[in-house]
């Protein structure tokens, strides 16, 4: 018996890198220190007024009770008719469970799928909680590195050369958290090709900021170019990024029978239904007016526009502008080995990471806790002055490395 009174799985897991640095920031911050906080991964934007009103009103009406664990019919009914109309991927009711956030989600679903030894291929970089949900689970996380020269995507030669007879799940995140990268349908049929040799292996495809793209290509989904997949495929999404609702923790799993029942066994015995006034919500966010969705990309396009550019214009980083997200990950190669006015050589670039956040107040995450080096992501979901600030004190603190 171990002398320690945390169970092992719970030992192999770390916090999140993200919730970290945003922790440190704000710890800064109650020191007295400005502090310019380009790390946290959430809309800065308002929960739009009808969705709220919605909340309200559905108190108001006494929906404040335990709903079906899976979630109420008439928010499945509204995710259901969503992928159809958005995604043209049919699935009914039954094959639907609402969680308490799409983190909720992608966790229970390696819960009930994920033996001892089983491995989770995860492109890198890579949403800093895939690997860690994958160890909670006994699992195997297996990064797939991507190249900035391949656009921070995975390639069908890549994962035909990691997968063994334990692979089990292949997650796809597009648009991808940190890198903003997203697949072209080309690149989605030649993975598909791949993974039609390898039947034993699944797919959690992530697709939480579907509708943050800037690259105003068509929204075609892995189904669309192989249905063959449908099967062993597992669409997971949610409303926190679309609608700026992080805080209503709404997301939700789409896939087969088998899988949906299991989770929602797994959720009745764990967290049980997700919050009865969040899901009223969540229904208003998808049936009413998407206003919203089209304002805020556009924002967000701007925002990019500017960032990519104050970013490339600084000597020893680059950034390749992102066809999504609101992140952006920047390249800090051109830094490493330099030296800081105290004295310190940055030799990788969590310590990149430091130097900006002691010396410019500009608080960013290292690209280790995503799986490639040397790069740091930097959030976008920030008022363009905020952002232009937080770039130019970056150039400034660049500019006194010798």
């Amino acid at each position: 018996m171990s002398s320690s009174r945390i169970a092992a799985r719970v030992q192999r897991i770390k916090p999140s890198p993200s919730s970290a640095a945003a922790d440190r920031a704000a710890e800064l911050r109650r020191q007295g220190k400005t502090i310019i906080n380009l790390v946290v991964g959430e809309p800065d934007f308002d929960t739009p007024e009808h969705i709220r009103r919605a909340a309200y009103e559905a108190m108001e009406r006494g929906e404040t009770r335990y709903t079906q664990t899976a979630g109420t019919l008439a928010l499945r009914t509204a995710i259901a008719s969503k992928l159809q109309r958005e995604n043209r991927l049919a699935y009914d009711a039954r094959q639907i469970i609402v969680t308490c956030g799409a983190k909720h989600a992608i966790f229970n679903a390696l819960a009930v799928t994920v033996e001892a030894g089983d491995e989770v291929l995860i492109p890198a970089p890579y949403w800093v909680s895939y690997p860690d949900m994958t160890l909670a689970c006994d699992g195997i996380p297996v990064a797939l590195a991507c190249s900035e020269s391949d656009g921070f995507k995975l390639t069908a030669a890549t994962l035909e050369a990691a997968i063994t007879s334990r692979s089990r799940w292949l997650i796809l995140n597009s648009p991808n958290n940190p890198t903003g990268a997203t697949y072209s349908t080309a690149e989605l049929r030649a993975l598909a090709d791949v993974l039609l040799r390898h039947p034993s292996v699944m797919v959690l495809m992530d697709d939480i900021y579907e509708h943050i793209r800037f690259d105003d290509a068509d929204n075609v989904h892995l189904l669309n170019i192989e249905p063959k997949l449908r099967s062993r495929t597992l669409v997971v999404n949610g409303v926190s990024k679309t609608y700026a609702m992080t805080g209503w923790r709404i997301g939700y799993a789409a896939g087969p029978l088998d899988i949906i029942e299991a989770m929602d066994t797994l959720q009745s015995q764990s967290t049980s239904n997700a919050s009865s006034v969040s899901q009223a919500a969540a229904l208003a966010a998808l049936t009413g007016d998407q206003t919203f969705v089209t304002d805020s990309g556009r924002v967000y396009r701007e925002r990019r526009e500017y960032a990519v550019k104050a970013l490339n214009a600084i000597p020893g980083i680059s950034c390749l502008a992102p066809d999504g997200s609101f992140c952006l990950y920047v390249n800090c190669s051109g830094l490493i080995g330099r030296t800081t006015p105290r004295g310190r050589v940055l030799n990788e670039d969590t310590e990149v990471v430091l130097y900006l956040l002691e010396d410019a107040g500009v608080a960013v995450v290292s690209g280790s806790a995503y799986g490639l080096s040397p790069y740091f992501r930097m959030s976008i979901a920030a008022n363009i002055e905020i952002i232009a600030e937080g770039c130019r004190k970056i150039a400034e603190v660049v500019a006194a490395l010798a």
